[in-house]
């Protein structure tokens, strides 16, 4: 059998050639046209935007970074030569030392000193922090001349400040961290505040401007500071101010990581970059944040350098803190373990354990008269009393 030609196969009709060509239908098949036409513009235009966008992002992003970034890490503080002193660690999987400086700088001034001195241990995985001060006041050895630990500020900087506390403490300090003031108290209003147990008022109006109720409350940036700041009026003055920094600093973690939003952590860094100088990057601190989240600050080890101030230790008539370095070498090897480290609250050798919710339920004369309670001495007398019943039950 013949075939057809292709050709002929595929010929349409007569009528329906008429159908499929008439002038309507080729109006619709150009409408149709310019219908993709337009979909393909408004695809084209819409991939442009996004890609557009998606750049501005990046870059606003990157911008931010930058900035934040710059804030935190001020060259002027941060320098080449800190940062190679600084000894390298995985901060969120490996206990690191970190000191943290508070001073009496203002904005613009370029001269300023040390005021609060605390070298912290702070071990991510098992969400543990010891906070250990040490007075401004304390006697050293830098270069060559006998000065007070805070006078290494003045001489180098942040950098002397870690090689004088690396030397004091025998440790190796992996970052650093300096706010003044004026910047605490912006801190502290920008989380909202904090809750705190005043366990001594302050009424000082010769020195500070609020007066503080003793007692468990709300502070605001200017309170927190001031319950920091005091100590003229107390028995032991700068080892009470030294306690009161530390638990305003637990009360200001504790805020930050158990309390606010993480969404908001982003702000809080934008907002911390203006108020602290630190060679942590916003990596960094998301990560640590991340990391410590939960934490129980009440069980933040608390204690102060074994230390003494007296007649005895005046040097070309200037009055210092002298260290008992026996007492604080072995002090320094339980901290260093990640163990309680039974330092003093107050002037002393040592021998008192104590955690940030202790130095909440002790007043400032229970510390300098030895009459402090502390959940390990009640966990202790509870032992004391078991053993001793258990051996009167025994005689019996």
């Amino acid at each position: 059998m013949k075939k057809k030609p292709v050709q002929e196969t595929r010929r349409p009709s007569t009528g329906a050639a008429s159908r499929i060509y008439s002038r309507d239908n080729v109006g619709r098949y150009s409408e149709r046209a310019r219908q993709r036409r337009r979909g393909k513009r408004i695809r084209r235009a819409v991939v442009v935007t996004l890609v557009a966008l998606l750049a501005f992002v990046g870059t606003a992003a990157g911008m931010w970074f930058s900035t934040i970034t710059g804030r935190l890490n001020n060259s002027s503080i941060i320098t080449s030569g800190l940062t190679d002193l600084l000894f390298d660690t995985n901060i969120s999987q490996e206990p690191f030392y970190m000191l943290l400086l508070g001073t009496d700088g203002r904005p613009g001034e370029d001269a300023y000193r040390a005021d609060s001195i605390i070298l912290a241990r702070i071990d991510a995985p098992d969400k543990q922090v010891t906070l250990i001060s040490i007075p401004r006041d304390t006697k050293i050895e830098y270069n060559g001349e006998t000065m007070k630990i805070n006078a290494a500020h003045t001489y180098d900087g942040a950098e002397g400040m870690v090689r004088a506390v690396n030397e004091l403490c025998g440790v190796e300090i992996s970052h650093y961290a300096e706010i003044n003031f004026e910047g605490m108290q912006q801190l502290i209003d920008a989380v909202g505040g904090i809750d705190i147990n005043a366990t001594d008022g302050v009424d000082d109006p010769e020195h500070l401007d609020i007066t503080i109720e003793p007692g468990w409350q709300h502070m605001d940036g200017a309170t927190a500071l001031t319950y920091a700041r005091a100590r003229y009026q107390y028995i032991d003055g700068d080892y009470t101010r030294m306690r009161h920094q530390r638990q305003v600093l637990a009360a200001l973690a504790n805020k930050i990581l158990n309390e606010l939003n993480i969404a908001n952590i982003g702000g809080i860094i934008d907002s911390l970059s203006s108020m602290v100088v630190t060679d942590l990057s916003p990596q960094d601190i998301l990560s640590l944040v991340n990391a410590m989240r939960g934490m129980n600050t009440d069980e933040i080890w608390s204690a102060n350098l074994p230390s003494w101030a007296g007649e005895d230790t005046y040097i070309d008539g200037q009055s210092y803190v002298f260290v008992h370095e026996d007492k604080l070498e072995k002090m320094m090897a339980r901290v260093d373990a990640g163990e309680d480290p039974q330092g003093p609250q107050s002037m002393g050798s040592g021998g008192e354990s104590a955690t940030i919710g202790d130095l909440a339920n002790n007043s400032s004369d229970d510390w300098a008269y030895g009459t402090a309670e502390t959940s390990s001495s009640s966990s202790s007398s509870e032992s004391d009393d078991s053993s001793s019943t258990s051996s009167d039950e025994t005689a019996e």
